[in-house]
């Protein structure tokens, strides 16, 4: 196992943190909608039609993902529009992808 940062002693605060970002990565959903908004900022209704789920099932997965910072939420008038605020978290999924598939 190759050593790095994490070897070091990390406080429990931190590591509860750590735990609430992968778990927000440990949701299929969630990680369609990440698809869904990588590239550009969407509509709710876009990211429904993306992730062929409901309304009501998106809109709870794109509040965790606020909430936690993942997502940036930001309103034009009346349409609210959902993109990536930590591209960390698309990298990390491109990293366990190509994992895989070696």
């Amino acid at each position: 196992m190759s050593k790095g940062k994490f070897t070091n002693i990390v406080a429990a605060g931190e590591l509860e943190q750590i735990a609430t970002r992968f778990k927000m990565l440990g949701e299929p959903m969630r990680l369609r909608i990440l698809q869904a908004v990588c590239q550009q900022p969407r509509m709710v209704n876009d990211i429904v039609a993306a992730t062929g789920s409901t309304q009501a099932n998106v809109s709870k997965h794109l509040a965790l993902l606020a909430a936690t910072g993942i997502l940036e939420r930001k309103k034009d008038g009346q349409r609210v529009f959902y993109g990536m605020k930590d591209q960390l978290a698309v990298k990390l999924c491109e990293l366990v992808r190509a994992q895989m598939a070696e």
